[in-house]
């Protein structure tokens, strides 16, 4: 399970906002480069960016901040936001973060979807899945649709789609925990693997993410939590270790008997 910090950005700056609403913003750097080398110190493997002008516009709005991001971390990212056509997946991934991630689009235009994952790879292409009671919402959360969280991923699965990041709108921001239960329906039913994002609050929040891994959810985003100190990075990355490590054990000895 990685664990992965997010940094969204708006106007240039790192931000949260309280289940994707505008009006609800806390800015907690001017500096997203700083806070992205300070994830990256304290342990973090992997960079969630998300850039909500882009969500809400329909266009990048920060690709200043986004570079400095890449300039200044070694570690690879993910990029979200605003991101509705093939030459925005083009132009982005020239940047060089690890892999994209397409939200909006995947509902309104999914030949979009197919298009990218033939030119660039299903690694490089992501799908994000927000959802509020299991509907899909897009345009940076402010449009709910019909289409069912589930629904949505199998048809991407269908086009080539391996990863889905799925967040659940009504935790995200909340630090009410996570909706373990929605997020372990769609890897299972689904077969993708899903980074599970929204809510997250606690050290025993990621222990109950982490008990999806044997159903295909592989990482977990982080935000408001490690910005308000209720979760310690370092902390929670050795903790997931040992984790791994008991696990580990606990089949060897299950072997010898």
């Amino acid at each position: 399970m990685t664990i992965i910090p997010a940094i969204d950005l708006r106007e240039g700056r790192c931000v949260r906002l309280l289940q994707g609403r505008k009006e609800d913003e806390t800015v907690y750097s001017n500096d997203p480069a700083a806070m992205a080398r300070r994830w990256q110190d304290e342990g973090a493997t992997y960079l969630h960016l998300v850039d909500l002008d882009g969500a809400f516009e329909g266009a990048s709005r920060n690709l200043a901040a986004v570079t400095r991001i890449l300039e200044t971390v070694a570690i690879p990212v993910e990029l979200g936001g605003g991101i509705r056509s093939l030459d925005d997946v083009s132009r982005l991934l020239a940047l060089g973060p690890d892999r994209v991630i397409l939200g909006t689009v995947a509902v309104r235009e999914p030949e979009t979807v197919r298009a990218a994952i033939e030119r660039f790879g299903p690694e490089r292409v992501v799908v994000g899945i927000d959802a509020k009671g299991g509907r899909v919402a897009v345009q940076g959360w402010v449009e709910a649709t019909e289409v069912g969280a589930v629904d949505l991923a199998l048809r991407m699965k269908a086009l080539g789609v391996r990863r889905a990041v799925y967040t659940d709108i009504a935790t995200d921001g909340m630090l009410a925990g996570p909706n373990v239960e929605a997020t372990g329906t769609l890897a299972k039913i689904t077969g993708l693997k899903v980074i599970a994002s929204g809510g997250v609050s606690s050290l025993d929040d990621l222990r109950r993410v982490a008990a999806l891994e044997p159903l295909g959810v592989d990482g977990v985003i982080v935000g408001k939590a490690l910005y308000e100190g209720r979760v310690g990075l370092r902390e929670a990355i050795e903790m997931l270790k040992q984790g791994r490590r008991q696990t580990a054990d606990g089949r060897c000895e299950k072997q010898k008997d």
